[in-house]
């Protein structure tokens, strides 16, 4: 399997607050890679090293080769990358209708759940809503090269979180993309292949299968 994106010996500082211990993280193309670790972990960081919303002290980032540590995060958005975050992830004065169209112009919203919605403001929806609306970002995303999720669950009903995993792994399965996401527990119904790294402050605890952890 080919490595799409790596952090490459990442170092991240907040402050004086060291919080990625230079990580060597690759996360192949067309397999789901899932960041593991409680809060502060650095799992969060991680994802951010990858998307270029913060910089590193040290190290490289490199996306098929080339280094883009310097690429600004909009850069990296226009060769493929999508970052949903896992808070103020939409724009809350645009309607619902807005926000998709930010996403993929003329696309229908991928959860039902939205379509009553699309004259909201996205700003008064539920924290279950907003989350719908902002991995409507990932979900329509078909030709996207690097997919970063971070706690894509947060707020969903399960039925509805299930099925967002189910557009996360066809996204990298079926269309090769490299799909990460930072999880505080390993999802079910990841597919065969699935990669699992655990963070532990900001150093690499274990790398491997999900049937592989203690």
């Amino acid at each position: 399997m080919s490595v799409e994106i790596a952090l490459r010996a990442a170092r991240v500082r907040y402050g004086p607050l060291e919080a990625l211990h230079g990580l060597d993280l690759p996360v192949p193309a067309g397999t789901v890679t899932v960041l593991l670790g409680r809060n502060g972990s650095g799992r969060t960081t991680a994802l951010r090293a990858l998307a270029g919303t913060v910089r590193l002290s040290a190290g490289r980032v490199v996306w098929r080769g080339a280094d883009v540590t310097r690429l600004p995060a909009h850069a990296r958005v226009r060769r493929g990358l999508c970052f949903v975050p896992d808070l103020e992830a939409v724009y809350a004065s645009l309607t619902v209708a807005e926000n998709l169209a930010l996403a993929a112009p003329g696309a229908t919203a991928p959860y039902p759940e939205l379509l009553p919605l699309l004259d909201r403001p996205a700003g008064t929806l539920s924290g279950g809503e907003r989350r719908m609306l902002a991995l409507s970002r990932a979900l329509l995303a078909p030709r996207a090269r690097v997919v970063l999720v971070d706690e894509p669950s947060l707020g969903l009903a399960p039925p509805v979180a299930a099925r967002t995993y189910r557009g996360l792994v066809a996204l990298a399965v079926a269309g090769g993309a490299a799909v990460v996401l930072a999880e505080q527990r390993v999802p079910r119904g990841l597919p065969p292949g699935t990669l699992v790294h655990e963070l532990r402050r900001g150093s690499l605890a274990f790398s491997g299968e999900p049937a592989e952890l203690g």
